[in-house]
């Protein structure tokens, strides 16, 4: 319907379809719906008229409309008590001036239909997609190993047991005695009969440094007393301490005669050092310096810039592993940080000597006796060597005799070729020379037995595996050195991990593992899983895993190419980081059998290290954890210094850092 408004009570004919009226209407609706539908009996005879509107103002009426469509909208009008309203019925011939914009009603359902139809579009697209991908997505699967990998490695250990350990230690220990190349021939023979196809034998002619003829000495000025190295004196001598006596010895230390006082510097530390240099006169007197706290070389640097001309070497008893003896053993000690010395360009008037100082290592007892220390162990308690306060110093004679001369060292070098990454390299290294190269070559043996049978029964390794046993170990790691400079390009692009095999059993106290700090995870998964099964029958110490720079051959590859390494040993020791580097001394190594009867310890290492290649050879990913370089840093800077490997300069040196920056200054001086 649509309704008009009439204007004013008067009656007449209706001008137009609308009236415009000045003033304003208050419409009232009270009429029932039963009144607006019944017409009331007036409608009958009431006629449209024209309304002049004077009295509200209307505008002109306009021409008057038409007869025919009045007569149609008459009899449907209806009127109200407070004004007129006309209701127009549906017509087809009415016309309406107003327009009704379209309705909000009728906006949101032409969007919902839009957003459906876009939805229904979407979801067939993305149908399509899947449809076409599985239906042109090939069906062949990858290749699979031929066991899962805890089903190797459990076989891979089943094939290593301490009696087949024991019986390779026995076969190459009967070779103890016999010259380096020797031993090297055997084992190159050993690694090809146990399936390696890639085997080589190579061999480098490096300047050595060994005893003399007789050996070294030194003299009490003040009683002319004479005694050798190891305390005994000269005049008591057997013709069986010959051999004991020729093995203590500074490799590469200068030689000949020296007179002077001996100076107690202790572990000539940088506050040890100040306190002997503005007291005493140290310019050519010896100095009598405990091993430990600090890197030898490192130590040797400094006494030689303050005057030294020679050094005593010793072991301190409260220092010493526990049930160790030291007191009475000689060692050796190489001045070598490493390589063939010939080719660092090396003077004439050095003589072969990388320093010079006189250096000889001698027992604890004769540097107890050259200090007059009353030091002894009481129980539990240890009191060090010193000098005591007020106390003369002695007057000695140092004696070094050792010789020069140039010898061919021997490496032996197998490849177990992977087949995904052949390019990738995991290096695993040992010794063969004397005394402890026996039992390392016994494991390494041992282990690639067991991994050339597992390749047999059809395991193809993801990367290579380059078995190493190193020459001229004692005299500075000459071997590793060479080897390594001359691939250094690719080890340094190419290696993955070097696993070291330098001295696996050297005590039965503590089983330490050593690793860099990216290989930290990896390391403690293998020591935890291995401490299970523990020999010792629950009786099992935790994980121990440190992430200091490891002595002996590995260190060329960590040091001057940064390549990830790692090693699993046992030792005698429980001490503290601050004490490791005692093993620069070289004492006389047990045999095997003295230290694991039984070869359980050996077994052990065995097993975590094939754990370890099978690990770096295998796994498409390595545990790595960035936590652990970040507490690493932060354990190594809570004493504000650390002892850093300068390759360049081929020396220790002490740096110190600023407390929450990680940057070094200068090197430490004793000024």
């Amino acid at each position: 319907m649509a309704y008009r408004k009439v204007c004013d009570t008067q009656t007449g004919p209706l001008v137009g379809e609308a009236l415009h009226c000045s003033g304003e209407l208050d419409l009232d609706w009270d009429l029932d719906k039963e009144d607006l539908q019944k017409p009331g009996p007036s409608m009958d005879g009431m006629q449209m008229q024209h309304v002049d509107c004077q009295l509200s103002g209307c505008s002109d009426p306009g021409p008057d409309p038409d007869p025919d469509l009045m007569d149609s909208i008459q009899p449907s009008v209806s009127v109200s008590p407070h004004g007129r309203f006309e209701r127009l019925q549906e017509d087809p011939n009415y016309i309406s001036h107003f327009t009704r914009a379209p309705g909000h009603k009728g906006q949101r359902r032409l969007q919902c239909s839009l957003l459906r139809y876009f939805l229904a579009g979407l979801g067939l697209f993305l149908l399509g997609l899947l449809i076409g991908w599985f239906t042109h997505t090939p069906t062949v699967k990858p290749p699979t190993l031929p066991a899962e990998t805890s089903d190797l490695l459990e076989e891979l250990l089943k094939g290593i047991t301490a009696d087949k350990i024991n019986a390779l230690q026995r076969s190459f220990s009967i070779l103890s005695e016999s010259t380096e190349e020797a031993r090297a021939r055997y084992l190159y023979r050993q690694w090809v009969e146990m399936g390696l196809t890639d085997v080589h034998l190579s061999n480098h002619t490096v300047l050595m440094s060994l005893p003399g003829s007789t050996p070294n000495t030194i003299t009490d000025r003040s009683t002319h007393q004479c005694f050798l190295p190891n305390g005994i004196r000269c005049d008591q001598r057997g013709l069986s301490d010959l051999p004991k006596q020729q093995f203590s010895y500074a490799a590469y230390s200068a030689i000949g005669s020296l007179q002077g006082e001996v100076v107690d510097v202790q572990y000539a530390g940088l506050d040890d050092l100040r306190r002997v240099k503005y007291s005493l006169n140290l310019t050519s007197q010896i100095a009598a310096v405990k091993l430990g706290k600090a890197p030898l070389l490192y130590k040797l640097s400094l006494l030689s810039e303050l005057g030294f001309a020679g050094v005593l070497l010793y072991v301190d008893p409260c220092d010493a592993p526990a049930g160790h003896r030291v007191s009475r053993q000689a060692f050796r000690v190489t001045l070598n940080p490493g390589g063939n010395p010939a080719n660092d360009g090396m003077s004439k008037e050095s003589a072969g000597s990388l320093t010079s100082m006189l250096v000889q290592p001698i027992s604890a007892f004769l540097a107890k006796t050259i200090l007059s220390s009353s030091s002894a162990a009481q129980g539990d308690s240890c009191i060090p060597i010193a000098m005591p306060p007020n106390t003369e110093r002695k007057k000695i004679t140092l004696t070094v005799g050792n010789q020069f001369f140039y010898k061919k060292i021997y490496n032996v070098v197998g490849y177990l070729k992977g087949k995904k990454n052949p390019d990738r390299y995991v290096l695993v290294g040992s010794r063969h020379d004397s005394g402890l190269g026996c039992s390392a070559s016994a494991i390494m043996n041992q282990l690639i037995a067991a991994l050339t049978e597992q390749t047999r029964r059809g395991w193809v390794p993801d990367r290579t595996t380059v078995f190493c046993s190193w020459g001229g170990s004692v005299l500075g790691n000459i071997g590793s050195y060479e080897w390594g400079k001359e691939n250094s390009v690719v080890l340094q692009s190419s290696a993955v991990a070097y696993v070291s095999l330098n001295s696996p059993v050297r005590g039965t106290e503590t089983l330490r593992a050593t690793a860099s700090p990216t290989l930290l995870q990896l390391t403690s998964d293998i020591q935890r899983r291995q401490l299970l099964s523990c020999i010792r029958g629950g009786n099992c110490p935790g994980p121990n895993v440190t992430s200091l720079q490891l002595p002996g051959d590995v260190s060329f590859f960590a040091n001057q190419l940064a390549v990830p390494t790692m090693e699993f040993a046992f030792e005698q020791t429980k001490a503290e980081e601050t004490t490791s580097f005692l093993s620069e001394a070289q004492f006389s190594a047990e045999s095997p059998e003295s230290l694991d009867p039984l070869f359980k310890f050996h077994e052990t290492i065995a097993k975590m290290t094939a754990e370890a290649i099978l690990r770096l050879v295998n796994d498409p990913v390595l545990p790595f954890y960035p936590l652990d370089i970040a507490l690493d840093v932060q354990n190594k800077l809570k004493g504000n210094s650390a002892f850093i490997y300068n390759p360049s300069m081929k020396r220790w040196q002490l740096r110190f850092f600023t407390p929450g920056i990680l940057s070094t200054s200068s090197l430490a001086s004793v000024d």
